[in-house]
């Protein structure tokens, strides 16, 4: 159960760096090589929220691999798949078709079989 927690923990922050970095890029504007346009994006918060997101996604994810085995460990990644369909309906309106819900389901069939 322990290894469950903490990789619904990790899915979660790994889903939320990608939801962060999708909205830095939005926030960032139109990409220029320039100076000017790499400093004005010292700014830009969501890349540090994104930053600090996948950070503790990856300490936490070698906490995971250094306690527990990597064939239940890595399967269990596939929650951050779930945690982000759901924050691409939560978060930016996008219409889910009845196929994706389906493949939801079965990878949260797929996690409840691996923890057994």
């Amino acid at each position: 159960m322990p290894l469950l927690i903490l990789s619904i923990i990790q899915a979660a922050l790994l889903a939320a760096g990608q939801v962060l970095l999708k909205l830095a890029l939005r926030a960032a504007g139109a990409f220029e090589m320039s100076t000017t346009f790499f400093v004005s994006q010292l700014t830009n918060w969501w890349w540090l929220a994104c930053g600090i997101s996948f950070g503790g996604a990856g300490i936490l994810w070698m906490y995971i691999l250094r306690h527990y085995p990597f064939s239940q460990a890595y399967p269990l990644t596939s929650l951050a798949y779930v945690f982000g369909m759901l924050a691409a309906l939560w978060v930016f309106g996008e219409r889910i078709s009845p196929t994706a819900w389906i493949g939801v389901l079965l990878i949260m069939a797929g996690c409840y079989l691996v923890t057994r």
